[in-house]
């Protein structure tokens, strides 16, 4: 059970705890968890925006000291979250905060979350919901998974992978990430004025003012005709028959390229395959809109286009009436989009009424594809053998959220630059994403080819991070051995 904001108590059903629908389930059928689609995407928007609500709220009350009660010893909280993974939520609610009568601030202090002062009570009482079904979901590492050989045995020995990716396995083709410091998209958006790079995405701003997404357009455009080695693997995986599914949230389209099987590849987020317009959604190849987004103008729909032309109406602007056209056909030529007696006016009303193309990337504040709940939830969940995280900060949900959907027993490896604090997997290896992959290939006698391997592998230093905090223990550091013999970080 969980909270509502009135302080009742409302039932709750996680993901994670619902019954088995099966291993020959049909991804592309009706029947699917459409509980489980809708309680992730609420749940999500929820826990996406917490962190950005405190802040709204503390920024009113600077300084504030934390409130005696809320005040734990580690210990004690820890012994809080094992009481609750005991007792269930239901069972937790009722005797801490029931009859216990423990307050809602207190106990979300024991998770690490503080509200400030001002912060709504009933709010409160739903962010407390949040968290607990959290914490009932969050795994804890597989202790006897451990080793950098360890993970090489699980990639000789499983068969039914899953593969997350992020824009970290196309850094090395020059196409930039969005959250690195400094040169992440939103980095170098900052420095053009914008108080919210993320607002580029978000759908709102996009119909309000499309010239603010095309203005930036050209910068994340895809233009390479070549995969990373970090593809190569990936498609390695399912030329072994081990890949289930490769859900990526890039948007470069790259593991098309690569050869991903379609019925492979999940594209969590879309991709600039094709565009449609918000209008009429017709929709074309995403390359037929590239021109307009190399120039940062804002392409219009070629069947609006048309109908506009084609309908019988009077111009007001001319008082003439329209010229009549095939209905539903765009024009043969995007440079002749008008009739030879069309005037000036005609044109540019035409053009303000024409649908805007937009690329079928998902926006911030658009609904992910059905495919991706369908597959995941109707189908990977209870068929995957082992999970890898390759070049994803996740930090953007519900995507970030497979983790805490998939078995706890399923091994969960992750791959990038940087580690990730807000979530426990089995083995971290850190370094290059192409370096690590190449390296993993080698140790495992498998005969991973790409124009950017060089012949000669490089001799690659493995180190074990130690005291680097809570999981540190479980962190490899790759690093390339130069000629001089120190470490380069791969």
């Amino acid at each position: 059970m969980g909270l509502s904001p009135d302080g009742s108590r409302l039932p709750t059903a996680s993901p994670s705890q619902q019954p088995p629908t099966g291993n020959d389930v049909d991804i592309s059928g009706t029947e699917s968890s459409a509980s489980d689609s809708e309680l992730w995407e609420n749940e999500s928007l929820l826990e996406e925006n917490l962190e950005l609500m405190f802040q709204s709220v503390a920024e009113d009350e600077p300084g504030a000291e934390i409130p005696e009660d809320e005040v734990w010893a580690p210990e004690d909280a820890e012994e809080l979250k094992k009481r609750l993974k005991r007792l269930g939520e239901e069972r937790f609610v009722e005797e801490v905060l029931v009859q216990g009568g423990m307050s809602d601030r207190r106990c979300l202090a024991a998770f690490g979350v503080r509200p400030p002062a001002a912060f709504p009570e009933q709010a409160v009482r739903a962010v407390l919901a949040v968290v607990l079904e959290r914490e009932m979901r969050r795994r804890k590492r597989l202790p006897e998974i451990d080793t950098v050989e360890k993970v090489v045995e699980l990639l000789k020995t499983r068969e039914r992978i899953i593969v997350l990716t992020g824009a970290g396995i196309s850094t090395s083709l020059g196409i930039p990430d969005f959250r690195s410091k400094g040169s992440g998209l939103y980095a170098r958006l900052e420095s053009l004025g914008l108080s919210d790079p993320q607002e580029v995405f978000d759908i709102d701003v996009f119909n309000d003012d499309p010239t603010i997404f095309y203005s930036i357009a050209k910068d994340i455009l895809p233009t390479t005709q070549r995969f990373s080695p970090t593809h190569a693997f990936i498609a390695l995986l399912q030329q072994k028959n081990k890949l289930l599914t490769n859900y990526t949230q890039n948007i470069d389209n790259l593991e098309t390229l690569a050869g991903i099987s379609p019925d492979k590849l999940i594209q969590c987020h879309g991709s600039f395959a094709t565009a449609s317009c918000v209008k009429c959604n017709y929709q074309v190849p995403g390359t037929t809109i590239f021109p307009e987004m190399q120039r940062g103008v804002v392409a219009r729909c070629d069947r609006c286009l048309s109908l506009c032309a084609s309908t019988p109406t009077t111009n007001p602007l001319t008082g003439k009436k329209r010229k009549r056209r095939i209905k539903n056909t765009p024009p043969a030529s995007r440079k002749k989009k008008f009739s030879e007696d069309s005037s000036a006016e005609e044109e540019e009303m035409n053009y303000r009424e024409a649908g805007v193309m937009k690329p079928d990337i998902t926006f911030f504040g658009q609904m992910l594809p059905d495919t991706f709940h369908k597959r995941l939830l109707g189908n990977d969940r209870d068929k995957v053998d082992l999970l890898i995280c390759i070049g994803t900060s996740l930090k953007v949900a519900p995507v970030s959220e497979i983790i805490g959907y998939l078995p706890p027993d399923v091994p969960q490896i992750y791959i990038s630059k940087t580690p990730v604090n807000h979530i426990e997997f089995d083995v971290e290896l850190l370094g290059s994403c192409d370096e690590v992959v190449v390296e993993l290939c080698r140790r495992a006698g498998w005969d991973l080819t790409h124009e950017m391997i060089p012949k000669e592998l490089p001799e690659i230093k493995i180190s074990r991070l130690e005291g680097t905090g809570k999981g540190g223990e479980n962190r490899f550091l790759f690093e390339v051995v130069t000629k001089e013999g120190e470490g380069e970080k791969a």
